[in-house]
């Protein structure tokens, strides 16, 4: 006999036997985790639930009967299934989310690179609009250079 009860010997009121099943998984410093597992499983079945897995397992069952009772108590009606729906939402909210900016980031480098080549044929045709404005003999004397276009500035000193 232990010299002090597990929580879910506590809770039921009995003798803590040596070989308590839920001793190891409800210690006594935490009654409100068998208390939450009995309301909604009963002692009986979670005992037979522990009982018939194997020893490395049963830790990791005892953990997951208290997490799926708990939400069992906040949310009667859907319990753990309504977190994990939930978190399916998000889930695919981001993914929706990341599909659009990938859409957006490509319609906006497809659109990039169309205007980035409009504008040099733009400039190249507004500074042949320029030069079409002048009668030959004062194309000579421009300075064209500012534009992208050779200068036709004739030197002094030839």
């Amino acid at each position: 006999m232990m010299s002090s009860r597990c929580a879910a010997c506590k809770y039921l009121r009995r003798r803590c036997p040596s070989d308590c099943i839920f001793s190891p998984y409800f210690p006594p410093n935490d009654p409100q985790r068998f208390s939450c597992v009995h309301r909604i499983y009963g002692a009986s079945n979670v005992g037979k639930m522990l009982q018939q897995l194997p020893s490395h397992l049963r830790s990791q069952a005892a953990d997951t009967l208290y997490f799926e009772a708990q939400y069992r108590l906040q949310d009667p009606v859907y319990g753990c299934v309504g977190i994990i729906s939930q978190l399916h939402q998000q889930i695919n909210r981001a993914e929706s989310q990341v599909a659009k900016i990938q859409a957006e980031i490509s319609f906006l480098n497809s659109n990039a690179q169309e205007v980035e080549e409009p504008q040099v044929d733009q400039h190249f045709e507004a500074n042949s609009n320029f030069i079409n404005n002048f009668l030959p003999e004062q194309i000579n004397t421009l300075d064209l250079s500012p534009y992208g276009l050779p200068s036709t500035q004739t030197s002094w000193f030839n």
